[in-house]
Protein backbone atom coordinates (compact mmCIF):
# COMPACT_ATOMS: atom_id res chain seq x y z
CA UNK A 1 0.00 0.00 0.00
CA UNK A 2 2.86 2.48 1.10
CA UNK A 3 4.79 1.84 -2.84
CA UNK A 4 0.96 2.37 -4.27
CA UNK A 5 0.50 5.85 -2.51
CA UNK A 6 3.98 6.35 -3.49
CA UNK A 7 3.18 6.29 -7.04
CA UNK A 8 -0.01 7.69 -6.65
CA UNK A 9 1.95 10.98 -5.13
CA UNK A 10 3.93 11.23 -8.54
CA UNK A 11 1.36 10.17 -11.09
CA UNK A 12 -0.50 13.24 -9.28
CA UNK A 13 2.61 15.50 -9.68
CA UNK A 14 2.85 14.32 -13.07
CA UNK A 15 -0.49 15.67 -13.63
CA UNK A 16 -0.03 18.79 -12.78
CA UNK A 17 2.75 19.95 -14.19
CA UNK A 18 0.83 18.67 -17.27
CA UNK A 19 -1.67 21.12 -16.71
CA UNK A 20 0.00 23.70 -15.37
CA UNK A 21 2.40 23.72 -18.98
CA UNK A 22 5.50 22.87 -17.28
CA UNK A 23 5.67 19.09 -19.33
CA UNK A 24 3.96 18.03 -21.57
CA UNK A 25 2.14 14.62 -22.32
CA UNK A 26 5.27 13.48 -24.83
CA UNK A 27 7.71 14.02 -22.67
CA UNK A 28 9.98 11.25 -21.71
CA UNK A 29 8.60 8.79 -18.52
CA UNK A 30 12.32 8.75 -16.98
CA UNK A 31 12.45 12.73 -17.38
CA UNK A 32 8.63 13.20 -16.00
CA UNK A 33 9.42 10.91 -12.50
CA UNK A 34 13.09 12.86 -12.49
CA UNK A 35 11.18 16.49 -11.82
CA UNK A 36 7.84 14.77 -10.01
CA UNK A 37 10.66 13.17 -7.14
CA UNK A 38 12.13 16.59 -7.06
CA UNK A 39 8.84 18.69 -6.84
CA UNK A 40 8.25 16.42 -3.86
CA UNK A 41 11.44 16.83 -2.23
CA UNK A 42 10.43 20.60 -2.84
CA UNK A 43 6.91 20.37 -1.03
CA UNK A 44 7.74 17.65 1.62
CA UNK A 45 8.40 18.75 5.23
CA UNK A 46 12.24 19.73 5.85
CA UNK A 47 12.25 21.02 9.54
CA UNK A 48 11.96 25.43 9.38
CA UNK A 49 13.09 25.90 5.45
CA UNK A 50 9.35 26.35 3.48
CA UNK A 51 9.17 26.21 -0.48
CA UNK A 52 10.51 29.69 -1.07
CA UNK A 53 13.65 29.15 0.87
CA UNK A 54 14.39 26.04 -0.98
CA UNK A 55 13.76 27.55 -4.38
CA UNK A 56 16.00 30.15 -3.36
CA UNK A 57 18.80 27.49 -2.27
CA UNK A 58 18.61 25.91 -5.46
CA UNK A 59 18.82 29.08 -7.47
CA UNK A 60 22.04 30.11 -5.39
CA UNK A 61 23.76 26.57 -5.60
CA UNK A 62 22.67 24.49 -8.41
CA UNK A 63 24.88 26.67 -11.05
CA UNK A 64 28.05 25.68 -8.67
CA UNK A 65 27.28 21.99 -9.03
CA UNK A 66 29.32 20.41 -11.99
CA UNK A 67 29.49 17.13 -13.98
CA UNK A 68 32.54 16.01 -11.91
CA UNK A 69 31.22 17.06 -8.78
CA UNK A 70 28.21 14.58 -9.07
CA UNK A 71 30.73 11.72 -10.58
CA UNK A 72 32.71 12.39 -7.32
CA UNK A 73 29.26 12.42 -5.46
CA UNK A 74 28.61 8.82 -6.96
CA UNK A 75 31.90 7.15 -5.87
CA UNK A 76 31.82 8.43 -2.41
CA UNK A 77 28.15 7.52 -1.90
CA UNK A 78 27.54 3.83 -1.09
CA UNK A 79 25.76 1.53 -3.86
CA UNK A 80 23.30 0.44 -1.17
CA UNK A 81 23.09 3.78 0.05
CA UNK A 82 21.59 4.93 -3.23
CA UNK A 83 19.40 2.10 -4.10
CA UNK A 84 18.12 2.80 -0.21
CA UNK A 85 16.84 6.76 -1.38
CA UNK A 86 15.91 5.27 -4.61
CA UNK A 87 13.55 2.76 -2.75
CA UNK A 88 11.88 5.03 0.23
CA UNK A 89 11.81 7.95 -2.08
CA UNK A 90 12.97 11.51 -1.82
CA UNK A 91 9.83 12.51 0.87
CA UNK A 92 10.62 10.19 3.64
CA UNK A 93 12.04 11.48 6.46
CA UNK A 94 13.80 9.85 10.00
CA UNK A 95 12.47 13.09 11.84
CA UNK A 96 9.31 11.49 13.80
CA UNK A 97 9.01 15.43 14.21
CA UNK A 98 7.71 16.04 11.41
CA UNK A 99 4.37 15.65 9.99
CA UNK A 100 3.57 12.42 7.65
CA UNK A 101 4.91 12.29 4.43
CA UNK A 102 3.60 14.46 1.48
CA UNK A 103 0.15 13.78 0.92
CA UNK A 104 -1.32 16.76 -0.44
CA UNK A 105 0.68 19.97 -1.11
CA UNK A 106 -0.16 22.44 1.73
CA UNK A 107 -0.65 25.12 -0.72
CA UNK A 108 -3.39 23.48 -2.41
CA UNK A 109 -5.50 23.00 1.13
CA UNK A 110 -8.10 24.85 1.73
CA UNK A 111 -8.64 25.80 5.38
CA UNK A 112 -10.22 28.29 7.50
CA UNK A 113 -9.85 30.21 10.99
CA UNK A 114 -12.34 30.51 13.92
CA UNK A 115 -12.34 34.00 13.18
CA UNK A 116 -12.68 34.07 9.81
CA UNK A 117 -15.51 31.68 10.40
CA UNK A 118 -17.34 34.23 13.00
CA UNK A 119 -16.64 37.46 10.35
CA UNK A 120 -18.08 35.66 8.23
CA UNK A 121 -21.38 35.01 9.91
CA UNK A 122 -22.93 38.49 9.04
CA UNK A 123 -22.76 38.20 5.37
CA UNK A 124 -24.02 35.26 5.44
CA UNK A 125 -27.47 36.27 6.89
CA UNK A 126 -27.53 38.92 5.33
CA UNK A 127 -27.27 36.71 2.12
CA UNK A 128 -29.69 34.61 3.01
CA UNK A 129 -32.48 36.74 3.81
CA UNK A 130 -31.60 39.08 1.15
CA UNK A 131 -30.61 36.38 -1.64
CA UNK A 132 -32.75 33.35 -0.76
CA UNK A 133 -35.79 34.97 -2.31
CA UNK A 134 -34.30 35.24 -5.95
CA UNK A 135 -33.66 30.80 -5.67
CA UNK A 136 -37.43 30.79 -4.35
CA UNK A 137 -36.06 29.23 -1.14
CA UNK A 138 -37.21 30.60 2.36
CA UNK A 139 -34.60 32.05 4.48
CA UNK A 140 -36.87 31.35 7.63
CA UNK A 141 -37.17 27.99 6.83
CA UNK A 142 -33.82 25.54 8.58
CA UNK A 143 -33.67 23.20 5.85
CA UNK A 144 -33.63 25.65 3.21
CA UNK A 145 -30.26 27.16 5.14
CA UNK A 146 -28.55 23.91 6.51
CA UNK A 147 -28.77 22.14 3.23
CA UNK A 148 -26.56 24.26 1.54
CA UNK A 149 -24.87 25.92 4.29
CA UNK A 150 -21.10 24.02 4.33
CA UNK A 151 -20.23 25.10 1.21
CA UNK A 152 -21.34 28.48 1.38
CA UNK A 153 -19.74 29.26 5.01
CA UNK A 154 -16.65 27.64 3.94
CA UNK A 155 -16.32 29.84 1.00
CA UNK A 156 -17.37 32.71 2.57
CA UNK A 157 -14.68 32.64 5.50
CA UNK A 158 -11.88 31.63 3.08
CA UNK A 159 -12.69 35.02 1.26
CA UNK A 160 -12.67 36.50 5.21
CA UNK A 161 -9.12 34.96 5.29
CA UNK A 162 -8.06 36.51 2.83
CA UNK A 163 -9.38 39.40 3.26
CA UNK A 164 -7.79 39.78 6.34
CA UNK A 165 -4.75 38.61 5.34
CA UNK A 166 -4.64 41.56 2.89
CA UNK A 167 -5.90 44.35 5.79
CA UNK A 168 -2.20 43.04 7.32
CA UNK A 169 -0.65 44.11 3.87
CA UNK A 170 -2.53 48.15 4.35
CA UNK A 171 -0.94 49.08 7.22
CA UNK A 172 1.73 51.85 6.60
CA UNK A 173 4.09 49.77 8.47
CA UNK A 174 3.94 46.52 6.10
CA UNK A 175 3.26 48.15 2.46
CA UNK A 176 5.90 49.18 0.22
CA UNK A 177 5.80 50.80 -2.92
CA UNK A 178 6.13 47.35 -5.24
CA UNK A 179 6.16 44.82 -2.41
CA UNK A 180 7.03 41.26 -3.04
CA UNK A 181 8.89 38.42 -1.13
CA UNK A 182 12.36 39.74 -1.69
CA UNK A 183 11.51 43.23 -0.51
CA UNK A 184 10.68 42.29 3.12
CA UNK A 185 13.07 42.38 6.03
CA UNK A 186 14.33 39.14 7.90
CA UNK A 187 11.97 40.67 10.60
CA UNK A 188 8.98 40.89 8.83
CA UNK A 189 9.69 37.05 6.75
CA UNK A 190 9.85 35.40 10.33
CA UNK A 191 6.52 37.39 10.81
CA UNK A 192 2.84 36.68 10.28
CA UNK A 193 3.16 39.65 7.27
CA UNK A 194 5.41 37.17 4.81
CA UNK A 195 2.31 34.62 5.14
CA UNK A 196 -0.59 37.54 3.64
CA UNK A 197 2.27 38.93 1.40
CA UNK A 198 3.28 34.73 -0.24
CA UNK A 199 -0.92 34.19 0.06
CA UNK A 200 -2.01 37.08 -1.93
CA UNK A 201 0.71 37.41 -4.70
CA UNK A 202 0.34 33.57 -5.52
CA UNK A 203 -2.68 32.79 -6.66
CA UNK A 204 -4.70 32.99 -3.25
CA UNK A 205 -8.10 31.10 -4.59
CA UNK A 206 -6.24 28.66 -6.21
CA UNK A 207 -6.90 25.86 -2.93
CA UNK A 208 -10.47 26.96 -2.79
CA UNK A 209 -10.95 26.63 -6.80
CA UNK A 210 -9.38 22.94 -5.78
CA UNK A 211 -11.89 22.04 -3.46
CA UNK A 212 -15.03 23.61 -5.31
CA UNK A 213 -14.03 21.95 -8.75
CA UNK A 214 -13.84 18.17 -6.52
CA UNK A 215 -17.64 18.86 -5.75
CA UNK A 216 -18.41 19.56 -9.34
CA UNK A 217 -19.04 23.64 -8.29
CA UNK A 218 -16.09 25.67 -10.25
CA UNK A 219 -17.65 27.27 -13.23
CA UNK A 220 -15.95 29.83 -15.47
CA UNK A 221 -18.26 32.63 -13.95
CA UNK A 222 -17.04 31.74 -10.62
CA UNK A 223 -13.81 31.49 -11.64
CA UNK A 224 -13.57 34.79 -13.20
CA UNK A 225 -15.26 36.58 -9.58
CA UNK A 226 -12.43 34.91 -7.69
CA UNK A 227 -10.09 37.16 -10.36
CA UNK A 228 -12.10 40.09 -9.68
CA UNK A 229 -11.46 39.29 -5.85
CA UNK A 230 -7.70 39.45 -6.48
CA UNK A 231 -7.93 42.39 -8.67
CA UNK A 232 -10.27 44.45 -6.00
CA UNK A 233 -7.66 43.67 -3.26
CA UNK A 234 -4.70 44.62 -5.57
CA UNK A 235 -6.29 47.41 -6.40
CA UNK A 236 -7.04 48.24 -2.64
CA UNK A 237 -3.45 47.76 -1.60
CA UNK A 238 -2.61 49.99 -5.00
CA UNK A 239 -5.22 53.29 -3.73
CA UNK A 240 -5.06 53.06 -0.65
CA UNK A 241 -1.20 53.13 -0.38
CA UNK A 242 -1.64 56.08 -2.86
CA UNK A 243 -3.89 57.92 -0.45
CA UNK A 244 -1.75 57.33 2.50
CA UNK A 245 1.88 58.34 0.80
CA UNK A 246 -0.22 61.97 -0.88
CA UNK A 247 0.52 59.93 -4.68
CA UNK A 248 -1.95 60.14 -7.22
CA UNK A 249 -4.97 58.40 -7.36
CA UNK A 250 -6.90 57.73 -10.61
CA UNK A 251 -10.41 57.67 -10.67
CA UNK A 252 -10.88 54.70 -13.11
CA UNK A 253 -9.20 52.62 -10.36
CA UNK A 254 -11.71 53.70 -7.85
CA UNK A 255 -14.86 53.04 -10.09
CA UNK A 256 -13.16 49.50 -10.92
CA UNK A 257 -12.93 48.78 -7.12
CA UNK A 258 -16.47 50.08 -6.49
CA UNK A 259 -17.44 47.75 -9.00
CA UNK A 260 -15.38 44.51 -8.26
CA UNK A 261 -16.08 45.27 -4.15
CA UNK A 262 -18.81 42.59 -3.48
CA UNK A 263 -17.81 39.81 -5.52
CA UNK A 264 -17.99 37.79 -2.59
CA UNK A 265 -22.26 37.70 -2.51
CA UNK A 266 -21.73 36.98 -6.39
CA UNK A 267 -19.72 34.35 -5.46
CA UNK A 268 -21.85 32.98 -3.10
CA UNK A 269 -25.20 33.70 -5.35
CA UNK A 270 -23.17 31.69 -8.35
CA UNK A 271 -22.86 29.08 -6.09
CA UNK A 272 -26.07 28.73 -5.02
CA UNK A 273 -27.09 28.21 -8.40
CA UNK A 274 -24.68 25.27 -9.19
CA UNK A 275 -25.93 23.54 -5.79
CA UNK A 276 -29.45 24.15 -6.95
CA UNK A 277 -28.68 22.95 -10.85
CA UNK A 278 -29.72 25.92 -11.92
CA UNK A 279 -29.04 27.99 -14.66
CA UNK A 280 -27.77 31.61 -13.53
CA UNK A 281 -30.45 34.55 -13.84
CA UNK A 282 -28.74 37.12 -15.57
CA UNK A 283 -31.41 39.56 -14.96
CA UNK A 284 -31.37 39.00 -11.20
CA UNK A 285 -27.41 38.92 -10.84
CA UNK A 286 -27.45 42.12 -12.62
CA UNK A 287 -30.30 43.72 -10.00
CA UNK A 288 -28.40 42.17 -7.77
CA UNK A 289 -25.09 43.64 -8.52
CA UNK A 290 -26.17 47.33 -8.47
CA UNK A 291 -28.12 46.86 -5.08
CA UNK A 292 -24.27 45.99 -3.45
CA UNK A 293 -23.02 49.70 -4.36
CA UNK A 294 -22.19 50.68 -0.96
CA UNK A 295 -20.50 53.43 1.03
CA UNK A 296 -18.33 52.65 4.06
CA UNK A 297 -16.28 54.65 6.50
CA UNK A 298 -12.97 52.73 7.53
CA UNK A 299 -9.81 55.54 7.30
CA UNK A 300 -7.87 54.07 10.46
CA UNK A 301 -6.87 50.59 9.16
CA UNK A 302 -5.93 52.34 5.44
CA UNK A 303 -9.07 50.48 4.01
CA UNK A 304 -10.78 51.68 0.70
CA UNK A 305 -13.73 53.37 0.76
CA UNK A 306 -15.21 55.68 -2.42
CA UNK A 307 -15.47 59.08 -0.26
CA UNK A 308 -11.63 59.29 1.24
CA UNK A 309 -10.50 58.05 -2.42
CA UNK A 310 -13.04 61.16 -3.80
CA UNK A 311 -11.11 63.45 -1.15
CA UNK A 312 -8.01 62.49 -2.44
CA UNK A 313 -8.71 62.93 -6.05
CA UNK A 314 -11.18 66.01 -6.29
CA UNK A 315 -10.12 67.63 -2.77
CA UNK A 316 -12.11 67.82 0.93
CA UNK A 317 -15.07 70.49 -0.43
CA UNK A 318 -15.53 68.58 -4.21
CA UNK A 319 -15.65 64.97 -3.06
CA UNK A 320 -18.84 64.73 -1.11
CA UNK A 321 -20.71 66.81 -4.30
CA UNK A 322 -18.99 63.77 -6.83
CA UNK A 323 -20.29 61.22 -4.11
CA UNK A 324 -23.63 61.93 -4.10
CA UNK A 325 -23.57 62.19 -8.13
CA UNK A 326 -22.55 58.49 -8.45
CA UNK A 327 -24.94 57.56 -5.82
CA UNK A 328 -28.03 58.86 -7.68
CA UNK A 329 -26.75 57.43 -11.28
CA UNK A 330 -26.63 53.51 -9.38
CA UNK A 331 -30.08 54.44 -7.82
CA UNK A 332 -31.46 55.36 -11.21
CA UNK A 333 -30.15 51.92 -12.12
CA UNK A 334 -31.44 50.40 -9.71
CA UNK A 335 -34.83 51.63 -9.83
CA UNK A 336 -34.99 50.68 -13.11
CA UNK A 337 -33.84 47.41 -12.72
CA UNK A 338 -36.68 46.41 -9.72
CA UNK A 339 -39.23 47.23 -12.29
CA UNK A 340 -37.75 44.63 -14.29
CA UNK A 341 -38.13 42.12 -11.39
CA UNK A 342 -41.48 39.91 -11.16
CA UNK A 343 -43.66 42.45 -8.97
CA UNK A 344 -43.61 39.57 -6.18
CA UNK A 345 -40.20 39.36 -5.97
CA UNK A 346 -39.96 43.02 -6.53
CA UNK A 347 -42.31 43.47 -3.29
CA UNK A 348 -40.17 40.86 -0.64
CA UNK A 349 -36.97 42.71 -1.90
CA UNK A 350 -38.80 46.29 -0.71
CA UNK A 351 -39.58 44.68 2.52
CA UNK A 352 -36.14 42.68 3.26
CA UNK A 353 -34.48 46.32 2.14
CA UNK A 354 -37.15 48.32 5.17
CA UNK A 355 -36.11 45.26 7.52
CA UNK A 356 -32.31 46.02 7.18
CA UNK A 357 -32.87 49.63 7.66
CA UNK A 358 -35.13 49.14 10.73
CA UNK A 359 -32.02 47.15 12.29
CA UNK A 360 -29.93 49.65 11.36
CA UNK A 361 -31.52 52.20 12.85
CA UNK A 362 -33.59 54.15 10.90
CA UNK A 363 -37.15 53.87 12.40
CA UNK A 364 -38.47 56.93 10.28
CA UNK A 365 -38.18 58.55 6.39
CA UNK A 366 -38.10 56.65 3.35
CA UNK A 367 -38.24 52.60 3.86
CA UNK A 368 -35.10 52.15 1.97
CA UNK A 369 -33.57 54.26 3.63
CA UNK A 370 -31.29 57.21 2.71
CA UNK A 371 -27.86 57.82 1.97
CA UNK A 372 -25.59 59.48 4.55
CA UNK A 373 -22.03 60.53 3.43
CA UNK A 374 -19.92 60.58 6.54
CA UNK A 375 -17.76 64.01 7.43
CA UNK A 376 -14.58 64.54 5.43
CA UNK A 377 -11.62 63.42 7.12
CA UNK A 378 -8.95 66.01 4.82
CA UNK A 379 -5.67 64.97 6.90
CA UNK A 380 -6.03 61.65 7.75
CA UNK A 381 -2.68 61.04 9.43
CA UNK A 382 -3.77 64.06 11.65
CA UNK A 383 -7.29 62.02 12.42
CA UNK A 384 -5.70 59.25 13.07
CA UNK A 385 -3.25 60.22 15.55
CA UNK A 386 -5.90 61.97 17.26
CA UNK A 387 -8.33 58.70 17.34
CA UNK A 388 -5.72 56.45 18.78
CA UNK A 389 -4.23 58.88 21.02
CA UNK A 390 -7.94 59.40 22.15
CA UNK A 391 -7.97 55.82 23.70
CA UNK A 392 -7.74 55.20 27.17
CA UNK A 393 -4.80 53.61 28.28
CA UNK A 394 -5.42 49.34 28.89
CA UNK A 395 -1.94 49.42 31.49
CA UNK A 396 -3.11 48.91 34.80
CA UNK A 397 -2.44 51.49 37.49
Amino acid sequence: MEGLKKLENVQNIIEMMQSHGIVTSSSNVNSLRFLADLTLLLVSPCHELDVDAKCQLIIDHVPKFSHAFFEEAMRCTSEQGVEQMVNTGPFDYDDKTTNAPFQKSFEDTAMIELDAMRRANSTLEDFCRSYFMFHKMDPHQPQSIFRFLPILSFTESYIYQLDNLNEKLLQPSVWKKQPSYREYSVEAKQSGELTSVRMMNYDPFRPLCILLQQHGLLTDRVREEFNSGVEYWSLERKLCHARGSKQEISVEDVMRAIHLKSFDYRVLNLLLYQLRGEKVNDTHMEFLSTSEFLVEDDVLENSFNILRMFIGIYGASAAPPMLAKIITEAEEKYDSLLKALDPELSLNYQKRCEEATKEGGKMSGPSLGTWSIPPVIEDEDLYRSDVLNSKPSTIPE
